[in-house]
């Protein structure tokens, strides 16, 4: 980390006053002057503009006027290139808080969430300025005419431009497409087909393509070109016709009294997706009729797909359009449909964080989906947290109410007003491996006959009993496994060493199918050795099922049956089983990001204990979550759902059996979490110091501790220094810190402290997510 540079002077009196811009680059905003004979008093917030980069021209986002830095000098703004903010300007504002906050630079954070807009579609013109000589700059310059300004380098115009000796203008150049139009003369004669497909062309060009004239005219593509090639036709430039987007469903919304909460920030929980849609449906449509703008954030695909399903019909039915916004779409397509949210002819917008700053010229709603989802969390990057943003963004913007909807409410969001729906009807039936006898009273399908060491593993019999009943009566299953791979680790049966990554601090993952050892961290690969490294000993033991060892049981126990495997390694073709066929499908949490198979009669969860076993205060919370997500995925069905677990009786598990809402564990857990100081009683941030050597990895996290307890920081507020659960990743030693504050002003009061440099690599994430 950087110390922020220091205050200069004022600029002298009439002086232009510069604008901050922020680069598509891991940079901090950079000031420039505004462009000569700029119009505009202050600066135009959340426009793009074209500023000299490195010898070329950039295209970049006004974020405000910039500090006074004194008489040194700037280079001009070149061009705005739009007349309505790019942007919106609240988002603009929601990313430079989030910047300061957390050291981040500010072009990085735009880099990760702005998708559109970073090319400037524009026709570029230059001349000499009146009366200037060029001649210095080289041979050949521009002239006293408007020259297209493609045919100098840009080294050399940022040259003149530099010297202030350089008019340029810039004219938008919508997209094209080649197409081909008739000639009325060639330079050799025509066979009849050839004849043929020059008539078609002479009637009804310009056509957009060779296979759309040769289509047209009934012949091959090789008439067309030889059409072509004994010029009687001529390709040309023509304006693209805008692209296809995503097609909005069709079915009618029902109608329903609108019974939402009134309030700046509310919230819905519970039930299925499909009712939590009906109940916002509403409070959409009136907005929409009103003209003004609603935007629904997804964290994940299957998110997305269920919210534009179940809202996208709402927009035509009041007259206006929806456009699905994520990065699925192309160039062309997210610049077409940017361009429907800027003008206001797309009143609807439901996307992913791509979309966050959609510049509605009204914006009546903001919508965040599934709140407590991982899936908001940028895995790289920046490694921002949308809700984080989208709170910050509502805030920048409070004219435009948040409405937060999940399956299950966050910790951090239970103080907002709203409504939980009623669970959605459930079966669900527990298997105690800790406490065999105990079974009669977990669930029907218990057998009091059984002992401790007969319950089955990884298939316990009361799964394997009702994985037969599914084959029999052709059904469907779905089997959760808590990793891809084979197994968790292989073992020496002899002295129990296990093999490890030699660039981080974890064991090897075994797959089978490809009889190897792959470390899920780096990506490093190796055979199966023959023989243990310590001992000698040839035997290995696989320890912890994942997918592929789970696949292997189940057609062991049901020879015949189509047994499906997804996962990050493996997406085996499912459509058999999306048209209703039997079999099983075995697969990590993936899974829940498609639809549920049709036929859907029985969930298994086959080691439950994985999500909580991590060393993580969200534990419980994500398993939770996940359970309710099972029990509601199917949208009219209430499949059998088995969890395997050695703690049955934890709450989160408990409270469905006891038919509790989805509010009823999140409660209890912001409970616990008071008297430890998480959130969301504090604010918790992550501090990693890393460095390829140890000792200076440590050192410089104790110099991190140091510097934080010397600009006043409590022993409450800071924890550790410590090595990270994981000691080694990708041949780098990380420390960690982790700051508990009351607030954002003593969380920036306390990292302005590490504004400076240290002996190793330090990031902060003030949104960590998964600290295990």
């Amino acid at each position: 980390m950087s110390a922020p540079p220091p205050p200069h002077p004022a600029p002298p009196p009439g002086a232009p006053h510069p604008w901050q811009v922020a680069l598509p680059l891991p940079v901090p905003a950079y000031d420039f002057l505004p462009p000569h004979g700029h119009p505009h008093a202050s600066p135009p917030v959340g426009h793009r503009v074209l500023v000299p980069w490195r010898g070329e021209l950039t295209v970049g986002i006004v974020i405000g006027p910039a500090e006074a830095r004194g008489t040194h000098r700037l280079r001009e703004t070149v061009h705005v290139l739009d007349d309505t903010p790019w942007v919106n300007p609240a988002f603009v504002t929601a990313l430079c808080g989030l910047s300061r906050l957390a050291r981040t630079p500010l072009g990085l954070l735009f880099s990760d969430l702005l998708g559109v807009g970073w090319e400037a579609r524009t026709h570029h013109e230059a001349r000499a300025v009146p009366g200037s000589d060029l001649t210095l700059f080289g041979p050949r310059t521009p002239g006293p005419d408007w020259t297209d300004a493609s045919t100098f380098g840009a080294p050399l115009l940022d040259a003149i431009r530099e010297q202030g000796l350089l008019d340029e203008r810039f004219t938008p150049a919508p997209r094209t497409t080649t197409g081909y139009v008739a000639l009325t003369a060639g330079r050799q004669a025509l066979t009849r087909r050839q004849q043929d497909a020059w008539q078609t062309l002479h009637d009804h060009g310009p056509l957009g393509g060779q296979g759309e004239w040769a289509t047209r005219a009934g012949v091959s593509a090789s008439v067309v070109a030889q059409v072509l090639a004994r010029g009687w036709a001529a390709s040309v430039q023509q304006p693209a016709a805008p692209p296809d987007l995503p097609a909005p469903a069709t079915r009618p919304p029902r109608p329903l009294p609108d019974t939402l909460p009134q309030e700046p920030v509310w919230r819905l929980h519970g039930g299925r997706s499909a009712e939590r849609h009906a109940r916002l449906a509403p409070r959409v449509r009136r907005l929409l009729s009103l003209g003004r703008g609603v935007l629904v954030l997804a964290p994940d695909a299957a998110t997305l797909r269920h919210a534009w399903d179940d809202l996208s019909p709402l927009a035509h039915a009041e007259g206006t359009r929806a456009v699905c916004f994520s990065g699925t779409l192309n160039a062309a397509q997210r610049e077409h449909a940017w361009n429907l949210i800027r003008s206001g002819e797309a009143g609807l917008i439901v996307g992913s964080a791509l979309a966050l700053g959609a510049p509605h010229p009204d914006l009546g709603l903001i919508v965040l989906l599934e709140e407590a989802s991982d899936a908001h969390k940028l895995l790289s990057g920046s490694r921002a947290f949308i809700p984080e943003l989208v709170t910050r963004l509502a805030a920048a913007h409070p004219v435009t109410p948040l409405a937060i909807l999940g399956c299950v409410p966050a910790a951090e969001t239970l103080t907002h007003p709203g409504e939980v729906l009623p669970p959605p009807a459930m079966r669900l039936h527990v298997v105690d491996y800790s406490a065999p006898p105990e079974q009669p009273q977990l669930g029907p399908l218990s057998s009091p006959h059984l002992k401790p060491g007969d319950l089955g593993y990884p298939l316990s019999h009361d799964l394997a009993r009702v994985l037969r009943q599914v084959q029999e009566r052709g059904r469907q299953a779905v089997l959760l496994a808590p990793r891809r791979g084979y197994s968790a680790l292989l073992r020496c049966s002899s002295c129990q060493h296990t093999p490890g990554c030699p660039n981080c601090d974890v064991p090897l993952r075994f797959h089978q199918e490809r009889r190897a050892l792959h470390c899920h961290q780096c990506g490093h690969e190796t055979a199966i050795p023959d023989r243990c490294d310590e001992c000698g000993d040839p035997m290995w033991q696989a320890r912890g099922p994942g997918t592929e060892w789970i696949v292997q049981e189940v057609r062991k126990l049901l020879p015949g049956m189509p047994v499906y495997r997804h996962d990050r390694d493996q997406q085996d073709d499912l459509s058999a089983i999306q048209r209703g066929e039997s079999g099983v499908v075995v697969g990590t949490q993936a899974l829940l990001s498609l639809d549920a198979p049709p036929d859907l009669a029985l969930i298994g969860v086959t080691l439950a204990d994985t999500w909580l076993n991590i060393s993580d205060f969200r534990a419980g919370e994500r398993y939770h979550r996940l359970l309710r997500q099972l029990v509601a995925w199917h949208p009219a069905r209430a499949p059998l759902t088995v969890v395997q677990t050695f703690q049955p009786t934890h709450p989160a598990l408990s409270c469905l059996q006891a038919g509790q809402d989805a509010a009823y564990y999140p409660a209890l857990e912001v409970r616990a979490r008071e008297d430890l100081g998480y959130p969301p009683h504090r604010l918790l941030t992550y501090i990693e110091i890393s460095a390829r050597d140890q000792q200076r990895a440590a050192i410089a996290a104790q110099d991190v501790a140091d510097t934080l307890h010397g600009a006043g920081a409590t022993t409450h507020e800071v924890l550790g220094p410590a090595p990270s659960p994981l000691a080694r990743v990708r041949g780098t030693y990380p420390h960690q810190l982790l700051l508990r504050t009351r607030n954002e002003t003593r969380l920036d009061e306390l990292l302005s402290a590490l504004d400076r440099r240290f002996a190793a690599r330090v990031r902060v994430d003030i949104s960590p997510r998964g600290l295990g």
